[in-house]
């Protein structure tokens, strides 16, 4: 197809609409069109059906406003390229796609400036994430505009627009430079007053299972004077489009591109041979940058030419050959982080490093003897209270323990739970001491080099077709340097099913084999060693490297050949399962270990004996904390691919009612393409009602039933057969194997989603779309009426935010906790389920840094009782969302700069802080300040004031009057005095 476009447009074709079969082709298609000479603007893939809830297919429409509003602003020689699906709607013209411009000195009213955002589509939230979203807090303004970058914040003095500047969306922090405007482009659509009110009529007559029926999610159906792009502009197909499952009407009709008469599109692999063969041809090699071009050591060929370029197009024509180093990508959009990595929420149980498990329900103000402060509320057993000060709300972290897990509320009191914890602190002092001596013994071995990066390397890289994420690079580059270090390696490797662990090791591998060595590559269970096999087979293969299997499905054949070269010293890769254990290899280099904490004891004990001499390369599908990753970083690597590959589409979300329809549906449309289901209802004990209900539907369908209580070898048979395709629906209480690569399942449905908190939902989802196949997410409720307003604002968040939000990330944080205890490697689960992984993790962390002589802030205390007024003002801060957060962070700092940091995020936030907020900052830096000169205490009564330190000692001060600031000062004073000191010593 890319021969067609190429010729077509470079012989002058005049065509200002092409038409694409979908995204995959419309991506190829732009190449070809922009190295012929034009500027191509490219629709994305849009197959909404009229009546959709649109809040999931916000991504496709923030793109589609946007590149259209480009194309018609641009006024030299231009091409639309489109999918067909999208091209068979009416879309925006350029009267609905005029601009908003703001400029830095121009007079407006927030309040008529917000109402125009709303008629431009725009939701206005909180705070501010992703694009289409805006917020108005007094004078300060913030606008994600459609198609940018980064967020913009406007200052208003008065009503005069006083400051413009980007911020960051992860800090929430404007930076330096100003800007002299700001462009607003429409979200779906610019309307005005009257035609707002009437598109607001229309959508109430749509026919809909959405659970809000507003602009945003209906608003594209409803207005009036959108245009059919086929007939305003000269459309060429790349094709006829058979059998397509939408009817085409008059699209149809439309004219092909001619045959190529000259050009041939061309499938190669760049080697010498190929140069060798065509060196009479001229050839262009097409590169992003020189250094992948210079790779390929090219210099003696004169025919051949550089061109620097980010198009992948392969032709050939009787002269010249075009080649690209180049992969086809998708315009990733910038998918940054929320700031919140550990939310609380009113309800959650969280874990106090003192008084045990409590459940947090929300923050109170109180005055006491006309001082007013606030507090975080945890209620215990008996229904007692625990009021924490929020300064110290460092001391409490979410509970999160094993799945299945329940949260049993502790006594309110010290005791109980520290009897507890010098349990669970015994046990880590044994693990952290087996952590460093295992270390400090592969120290001293010294460690195979293994260094190839020829020729035969990079082709091996080229093959791979795709292009790497930057953190495929980073784990591949931080690998190699480990394997030529003269050290054995000892590395995690962490990641999603998908994100690319295997292709990462599998350049290890290659490596270490073609060196001269063996490969080890231990997976848990049958599947994965299936699974695993197939992918090193297909990638190294080619490249004349041996792949053994060792498992119990392996033939006595295959296991008698695998042996025999194994034992033979031959240089080879063998993966399998814990039948790996029992041979011995006579030349290993390295070994590969894919989610060792799925092993049994006494197989990871046979691992470590086989590994302490060889490189290691640890996998994981769980990451861990950065804080745990930092005390371990003298003793271990570590590696984490947080990138989605460029391929990867961001999964299909909609928020139902559950009716037999919709769930019918669903499956349906999964079945059509020949995919299967994931079906998740959370009560084993209905189960089978479930299945009978699923089956009433559709008395057809292959249905396996999988859950806890199913013993470990039956679930992976089964597993087998599902993934084999023996089965369409695996209806599950949680999904079974979160390791698991299963590409075909690409549907989940979600029985009463409303009752699983935001961190599962997003877990849950993140189980399909990890193939290059649009997934797709039902969140199915029982009565959409009966839902609380704060569960409906959760589920219509998720469904038009397929990947940002707090919950993404809290998903993200309890993950990584769950993968700390994971890399301890113990079965823990009492302890754990005791006192939680956040304080497990933490206090191993705390025994890790002793053993190694580390300093830890953590481990100390202040107990702070000053009749001081200090909060954030919930006037001057409204959310308590936002409040929580702030007090969170304030309450980690650990060094006065981070404070006055925070300080300066709050200012550009929220505007000048009051004194209660200047007071409650300066709380915390006497907080900071008090624990690194050793105090555990201060206290004031009035003017006079107490600080107390670990040994008992008492230090009394006094202020210039009982007025807060002179308090405050006072302590300041002589605190910062104490610290130069000390600094000075």
């Amino acid at each position: 197809m890319q021969s067609e476009v190429f010729e077509y447009f470079l012989n002058g074709g005049d065509a200002q609409l092409l038409v694409c079969e979908d995204d995959k082709e419309a991506i190829a298609a732009l190449s070809a069109a922009e190295f012929a000479g034009l500027k191509v603007f490219r629709l994305p893939d849009f197959r909404a059906r009229e009546g959709d809830d649109l809040r999931s297919f916000s991504a496709e429409l923030f793109e589609l406003s946007s590149e259209l509003a480009k194309f018609y602003e641009f006024e030299g020689k231009k091409l639309l390229i489109s999918p067909v699906c999208t091209v068979l709607n009416k879309l925006p013209g350029k009267k609905h796609l005029q601009k908003l411009t703001l400029n830095f000195g121009d007079k407006i009213d927030p309040k008529e400036l917000a109402q125009k955002l709303l008629r431009f589509g725009y939701e206005a939230v909180g705070i501010v994430e992703s694009e289409g979203e805006f917020c108005v807090r007094g004078e300060i303004i913030d606008i994600f505009c459609v198609g940018a970058q980064e967020p913009n914040r406007i200052l208003l003095f008065d009503d005069e627009i006083e400051s413009i500047r980007h911020y960051s969306t992860q800090t929430q922090i404007s930076n330096k430079t100003e800007l002299k405007s700001v462009e607003i482009s429409p979200f779906i659509a610019a309307l005005g007053e009257a035609e707002f009110e009437k598109t607001f009529e229309k959508i109430k007559e749509i026919e809909t299972d959405a659970l809000i029926s507003d602009l945003k999610t209906l608003g594209f159906w409803a207005i009036d004077g959108f245009i059919d792009y086929t007939r305003e502009f000269k459309t060429v197909l790349t094709k006829k489009f058979d059998g397509f499952e939408r009817g085409l009407g008059e699209v149809a009709n439309l004219p092909v591109l001619p045959a190529a008469k000259v050009y041939k599109d061309l499938s190669v692999t760049l080697n010498a041979d190929f140069f060798e063969l065509n060196k009479n041809k001229k050839i262009k090699v097409l590169a992003r940058n020189e250094g992948l071009f210079n790779a390929l050591n090219l210099s003696e060929y004169k025919n051949v030419e550089f061109v620097q370029t980010q198009a992948a197009l392969n032709l050939v024509s009787p002269s010249e050959i075009i080649v690209s180093l180049n992969k086809f990508e998708k315009k990733k959009r910038a998918k940054k982080p929320s700031l919140a990595i550990d939310e609380l929420k009113a309800g959650d149980y969280v874990v106090h490093e003192e008084y045990g498990i409590g459940k947090f329900t929300g923050l109170e103000k109180l005055t006491v003897l006309g001082r007013t402060r606030e507090f975080v509320v945890i209620v215990y057993q008996n229904e007692d209270k625990l009021l924490l000060p929020v300064e110290h709300l460092n001391l409490i972290d979410r509970y999160v323990a094993g799945s299945g897990s329940i949260a049993v509320l502790d006594r309110l009191g010290k005791a109980n739970f520290a009897k507890i914890k010098e349990k669970v602190r015994a046990k880590l002092f044994v693990i952290a001491s087996k952590i460093i001596s295992l270390a400090a013994q592969r120290e001293l071995i010294r460690g195979e080099i293994i260094e190839k990066e020829d020729a035969e390397y990079l082709n091996f890289l080229q093959n791979a077709g795709f292009a790497y994420t930057r953190d495929q690079e980073r784990a591949s580059s931080d690998i190699a340097n480990d394997l030529k270090s003269g050290k054995v390696m000892d590395r995690l490797l962490s990641g999603d099913v998908g994100f690319g662990k295997t292709e990462v090791a599998m350049n290890a591998i290659f490596k270490c084999v073609k060196s001269g060595f063996q490969a080890l590559f231990f997976v848990p269970t049958t599947l994965l060693s299936s699974q695993h096999f197939k992918s090193l087979k297909e990638r190294l293969g080619k490249f004349d490297v041996s792949v053994f299997k060792l498992d119990r499905f392996t033939s006595a054949k295959e296991k008698a050949a695998a042996v025999k070269a194994l034992e033979a010293g031959q240089p080879c890769v063998c993966v399998g399962t814990h039948s790996l254990l029992s041979v011995k290899p006579s030349n290993l280099g390295l070994i590969i270990i894919d989610e060792e904490h799925k092993f049994g004891v006494k197989q990871k004990e046979k691992l470590k004996e086989i590994s302490s001499a060889s490189h290691v390369l640890s996998m994981s599908a769980t990451p861990i904390p950065r804080s745990l990753n930092m005390a371990l970083s003298s003793v271990k690597g570590y590696s984490v691919l947080q990138t989605p590959p460029s391929s990867r589409l961001d999964v299909r979300t909609s928020v139902r009612e559950w009716d037999e329809k919709a769930v019918k549906e669903a499956v349906m449309r999964e079945l059509r393409r020949g995919g299967q289901i994931f079906y998740i209802h959370n009560h084993i004990a209905t189960m089978p009602q479930a299945k009978k209900q699923i089956l009433d539907i559709m008395p057809n369908l292959r249905i396996l039933t999988l859950h806890s209580k199913i013993d470990a070898k039956t679930t992976e048979e089964e597993m087998m057969k599902f993934e084999n395709g023996e089965y369409d629906v695996l209806l599950s209480t949680s999904i079974v194997e979160s390791g698991i690569h299963l590409p075909n399942v690409n549907t989940i449905i979600i029985e009463g989603a409303n009752k699983f908190g935001i961190a599962d939902l997003h877990q849950l989802r993140g189980r399909v779309g990890r193939s290059d196949k649009q997934a797709y997410c039902y969140f199915l409720v029982e009565d959409k009426n009966a839902l609380s307003a704060d569960a409906l604002k959760r589920l219509v968040a998720l469904e038009s935010n397929s990947f940002l939000g707090s919950g993404s990330v809290l998903a993200y944080h309890d993950l990584e906790i769950r993968g700390g205890g994971n890399l301890v490697g113990e079965a823990q689960s009492g302890h754990i389920e005791a006192i939680g992984y956040s304080l497990y993790i933490k206090m191993l962390e705390e025994e890790i840094n002793k053993l190694l002589n580390k300093e830890s802030f953590e481990s100390a205390k202040i107990d702070l009782k000053l009749s001081i007024n200090a909060f954030l003002n919930s006037e001057f801060i409204g959310e308590d969302r936002l409040r929580l957060e702030l007090y969170r962070r304030l309450s980690k700092c650990k060094e006065v700069a981070e404070v006055y940091e925070i300080e300066g995020e709050i200012e550009d936030r929220f505007g000048k802080p009051d004194i209660y907020t200047k007071q409650f900052l300066s709380l915390i830096i006497i907080k900071i300040l008090a624990i690194k000169v050793g105090f555990k205490a201060i206290s004031n009564a009035e003017q006079n004031i107490v600080l107390t330190a670990q040994n008992g000692e008492q230090t009394r001060l006094k202020s210039k009057s009982k007025d807060d600031d002179d308090v405050i000062e006072e302590i300041l004073i002589y605190l910062r005095k104490l610290n130069k000191g000390r600094a000075e010593k």
